[in-house]
């Protein structure tokens, strides 16, 4: 059975694709592909996926662009002195499932008119959105899942990393009527406890 790729983004930066991503990869056996890294070459996110997974049935696709600077890909492309062309982006051949996890979240420019929300419909993958609490995340979430919407994106999953918050979770439930999956805040993100949680897409 074929399944669609997974494309993991986020409302924002900085709240947990990336462990998320070790726990999909980990928890369907999947394959990971990460196909912009930007800055952090010696820690990418590839490595740590890898570090965190422990089945021998993932297979780690290498980039399509490695950027060395940390910002937004269109700036550490043209400071690398390069332009990031979507077309040279091609999904890696596997049979197994694809977990694919972006930069940033769903409008972050890839070059001055091509943005992620562009390179997930090229890659024709349904997105899961992870969210975390803080003041304003309802917003970017509400956001989020109307450009998805407005792009007839398909929207597998929303899953809430980190400290619960009912509030948030009961509008944005409601907002987005898909399949929500809490994570619980991992105080000791290692292998062991990334293998005990289990998602069942």
């Amino acid at each position: 059975m074929h399944h669609k790729p997974l494309f993991i983004t986020g409302i924002g930066t900085g709240i947990g694709k990336t462990i998320v991503s070790a726990i999909l990869v980990e928890s369907l056996k999947a394959d990971y592909w990460k196909p912009i890294q930007s800055g952090d070459l010696e820690n990418s996110d590839t490595l740590k996926v890898k570090e965190l997974v422990s089945n021998t049935k993932s297979i780690f696709h290498p980039e399509a662009y490695r950027l060395t600077q940390p910002y937004s890909p269109h700036k550490s492309a043209a400071l690398d002195g390069i332009r990031i062309d979507p077309l040279t982006i091609a999904k890696p051949c596997t049979d197994n499932q694809l977990v694919i996890e972006g930069a940033g979240g769903l409008m972050v420019p890839l070059n001055e008119d091509f943005l992620m929300i562009d390179l997930i419909q090229q890659l024709n993958t349904e997105v899961v959105l992870i969210v975390k609490h803080y003041l304003g995340s309802i917003n970017h979430t509400l956001l989020s899942l109307d450009a998805l919407k407005s792009r007839n994106i398909p929207l597998k999953a929303i899953i809430f990393n980190g400290d619960s918050d009912e509030w948030s979770e009961s509008v944005i439930t409601g907002y987005a009527k898909c399949k929500t999956i809490i994570i619980p805040a991992i105080n000791d993100i290692n292998k062991q406890n990334i293998a005990r949680i289990k998602i069942d897409l």
